[in-house]
């Protein structure tokens, strides 16, 4: 298993885009935990939707953004694994869109709860 992982390990941009990544992640489960209770019982997560009571989740559903950007990060880290050998290219594209997915998550997040509390 450790050698599954160590072309991009190697690999100085997917090491610290995956790197980053993660802490992102990490760092936005933590702003959440820190400010959950303090949220109301529902809050605007699903702001696609019409305005109304489709567009509110339960406060649980905070979380929902943050297990999504891990769901793409381990995702991106095994599939950036198997095709790192035959096109680097395509691995480091992986790592910097993984680093965008979860910035701009975390930026979701605070944005969510600064407009409910």
């Amino acid at each position: 298993m450790k050698e599954f992982f160590s072309d991009i390990r190697n690999d100085r941009i997917t090491q610290r885009s995956f790197f980053a990544s993660i802490f992102i992640i990490v760092l936005s489960v933590i702003y959440i935990l820190f400010y959950y209770g303090h949220l109301p019982p529902y809050i605007p997560l699903y702001n696609q939707l019409p305005w109304g009571e489709q567009r509110l989740a339960s406060t649980s559903g905070i979380l929902i953004p943050s297990l999504l950007a891990f769901i793409i990060f381990v995702f991106n880290v095994f599939f950036s694994s198997l095709v790192y050998k035959r096109t680097p290219l395509i691995s480091r594209m992986l790592s910097v869109t993984t680093l965008l997915i979860a910035l701009l998550t975390f930026l979701f997040i605070i944005r969510t709860v600064q407009i409910v509390l």
